[in-house]
């Protein structure tokens, strides 16, 4: 949400398109390699994205502006990527990339820091947190129960790991 705004914003300063959100969500792993790995009950954990094809795109949208870059998206319908469903063309001035796991110092994933020219970690309070989670595991279609059991089991913990990274941002933003 605060990505899409500071889009909104440059565009009312800069005119439109002159920033893009190009989101880590489109770079999760499809569900039918997450079942042959046995990680589909964890969806979400840095090991269910394909870190390597996410810096590859980001450093290809760093390094060469003057080229459109097509980037995935998710589908929270589907619960699939969607392959260049955002196109980062040569108007977008500014990038603005969100995810958990940008400042994550694991292979791939410490790659990102470089590549980025700011980096903010947004502080929630763990109740507003879970809340959102739940809420966005139901508006999924998850049944209560499948909501709780992945929110406890798998984003929650995620969390934690993201808020380790939080001491690698540059600014902190409290929720």
């Amino acid at each position: 949400m605060l990505a899409e705004a500071l889009v909104e914003l440059i565009a009312g300063k800069r005119g439109q398109g002159s920033a893009v959100v190009a989101p880590l969500d489109g770079f999760h792993l499809p569900n039918r390699v997450l079942e042959a790995r046995g990680l589909r009950a964890v969806k979400g954990a840095p090991e269910t994205f394909d870190a390597e094809q996410f810096v590859l795109l980001l450093r290809r949208a760093r390094e060469e502006p003057e080229t459109a870059v097509l980037w995935p998206a998710f589908d929270r319908g589907q619960d699939e990527p969607t392959p260049e469903a955002i196109a980062i063309t040569p108007l977008a001035k500014i990038v603005i990339t969100e995810g958990n796991y940008l400042l994550l110092d694991r292979p791939w994933w410490r790659e990102v820091r470089s590549l980025l020219d700011d980096a903010w970690y947004l502080d929630a309070p763990r109740e507003l947190l879970r809340k959102r989670l739940l809420e966005r595991q139901l508006a999924g279609g998850r049944s209560e129960e499948a909501a709780v059991r992945h929110v406890d089991g798998s984003d929650l913990p995620n969390a934690e790991l993201v808020e380790r990274t939080r001491g690698s941002a540059d600014r902190v933003v409290r929720l």
